[in-house]
């Protein structure tokens, strides 16, 4: 239970972050994406149903307070975040070239579904244009954010972790 109000507010604070502070620290209307950050963590430490429910959850408030079709955002988020928990088995705490690189192509991924089909559907072909304007200066933004944010990430689940193996020992 204390995990899942940790994650819930890991979820809040990440989404808050984006929309108020860097908001204001945008380059050229790019801001980095929080949300997938904490999707693909928690997809790639935790394993794939923990992915989908972050990935679900911040679809959702990308969808309530951004989106125009509720469930699109909700179903990259969490196809993200399943995807992501296929690598659980490869994931050590000390590699950060993993998450790095997970987080990096879950972006680009994000990025490429978003202009399909929110942009080329509605007659908009300038795919260079989006890619080189939008798609990768998000990508590289986020990934440098993801330095920070994931070693805090890394850190809280670590902390529970360590919790969650002293009380299963109790039981045993």
């Amino acid at each position: 239970m204390k995990r899942k109000i940790i994650t819930f507010v890991i979820i809040i604070v990440c989404f808050l972050l984006e929309c108020t502070l860097f908001d204001k620290l945008s380059f050229a209307l790019i801001k980095p994406n929080l949300l997938i950050i904490v999707t693909s963590s928690f997809g790639f430490m935790r394993g794939k149903k923990s992915g989908m429910f972050v990935g679900f959850l911040c679809g959702l408030l990308t969808d309530l307070f951004w989106g125009e079709v509720l469930g699109f955002y909700m179903l990259i988020y969490t196809l993200i975040g399943y995807i992501n928990g296929f690598f659980r088995r490869l994931f050590y705490d000390d590699d950060i070239k993993l998450p790095i690189g997970l987080i990096g192509a879950s972006e680009l991924v994000y990025g490429l579904v978003t202009y399909f089909c929110l942009y080329m559907l509605q007659g908009d072909f300038d795919f260079a244009g989006y890619l080189f304007d939008i798609i990768m200066p998000e990508l590289v933004y986020t990934i440098l954010v993801t330095l920070l944010l994931y070693q805090i990430i890394l850190k809280i689940n670590k902390k529970l972790e360590a919790e969650e193996q002293r009380s299963a020992s109790k039981f045993v």
